[in-house]
Formats: C-alpha cells, structure tokens, sequence
C-alpha cells in the first residue's frame, strides 16, 4: 500500500513560519529566514520514513551504536522558487545528490512545459524529496514528477508551503502514490491561478523582484 498522498503538518513551528511568509509586510531578508525554517520542518517530517542503517562511532568514551541515513536521498527544487527551500533541506542532508527541473507555465492555459531538466543518474532506488513551495493548479507539480519517474524513481516525496485543492487534487489523481507534506490547503485559485490567501509570488517575496 502506498503512502497517505496528503499529510498536514500542524506543528506550532511550522504554523508561526508560515504566518510570517503570509505577511505583506515581511521584508526579503526575514521572508528567507521563514521559508529555512518551515522547510527544514516540513522536510524532516516528510524524511521521516527515509531508509537508515545501523553504524557504529567511537565517542571520548567508547564506541556507540545507532543508525545513519544511507546516501541515496535526491533533493529535486523546481526552478526558481524551489531554490529558496534547497539550502534548508540540504542541512538535513547534507550528502544528498540534487536534481533541478525547470518549467514555465503558460499564464493562458496555465500549462508547464519543460525548458530545464538534469537528474543524476540511477536514481531508480533512492528516495527522491520534489521541493516546491507553491502547489497552485497542480500542472507544474504532475509534469516535474513525470519527468522524475521517466528517469525510473520510485519512491518520489513533494512538500510544499502553501497548497490549493486543485492542485492537491491534480496530484492525487495523477500520481497517487506520491506523498505530498504542506502546512496548509488554502481555500482556491483566483482566475489568475494564485493561492488565495496564499502569500503572493514566493519567487518575487524571496529575491526581492516584487
């Protein structure tokens, strides 16, 4: 059975991050700050399940046994705005492989097509983390994640920062075995396809191109 394609993540850390990304008066530096924060939490939730195995160290006192992460985690930002939350996940993982996919949506039609795509190799048994922070219309998200599993992945996860139903939707039918992590479903799209309330542009608000 596959994972639960949609999980909520209501943690009191993750909800104050996004209140802060929210806000129309968060200047770039702080809005950069948040967008860490919340991604380092939402990719830990969505790592939770990630494959381990046993290690051994050697402490001041002695040996200690545990677990370590094995090195087949593929970070995959969807240009540009998935560039925001790389960093933040890379601090959980700092030996994972990255991928980068480009699309550029047609305001009109609202649909993405592909001008970048560049995967590592053999990723058919990693664990693959898809990192977006908006899930609007669901097109740009079902076309990254075709592209991940035409290059043979498997076990693909999305986390987001802010969704819409449709997009939630879109994913769910489309790939219902990929799992997606957000803190929130906002209420709908607008005719101009933004998450309403949303926190605006996420690209433009994190770089400052407002």
């Amino acid at each position: 059975m596959g994972p639960v394609p949609l999980h909520l993540i209501r943690h009191p850390l993750v909800q104050d991050a996004l209140m802060e990304l929210r806000d129309a008066r968060t200047p770039p530096p702080a809005f950069r700050r948040a967008a860490n924060r919340i991604s380092v939490l939402l990719a830990a939730e969505a790592l939770r399940d990630v494959p381990a195995v046993a290690g051994t160290v050697t402490t001041p006192l002695g040996p200690a046994e545990g677990q370590v992460v094995r090195d087949d985690v593929v970070v995959v930002p969807v240009l540009r705005a998935g560039l925001g939350m790389l960093d933040a996940v890379l601090e959980l993982v700092p030996a994972a492989r990255v991928g980068h996919i480009g699309l550029q949506r047609d305001e009109a039609t609202a649909i993405a097509s592909k001008y970048y795509s560049r995967l590592p190799p053999e990723i058919a048994d990693s664990y693959v983390l898809m990192i977006d922070p908006m899930l609007a219309t669901g097109g740009s998200a079902v076309a990254a994640i075709d592209l991940i599993k035409a290059a043979g992945a498997r076990a693909i996860r999305m986390i987001c920062i802010v969704a819409a139903p449709e997009g939630v939707a879109l994913v769910e039918q489309r790939h219902p075995d990929v799992a997606v992590y957000t803190p929130v479903v906002d209420r709908h799209l607008n005719a101009h396809k933004y998450i309403v309330p949303g926190l605006g542009d996420f690209g433009d608000r994190l770089y400052g191109t407002e």
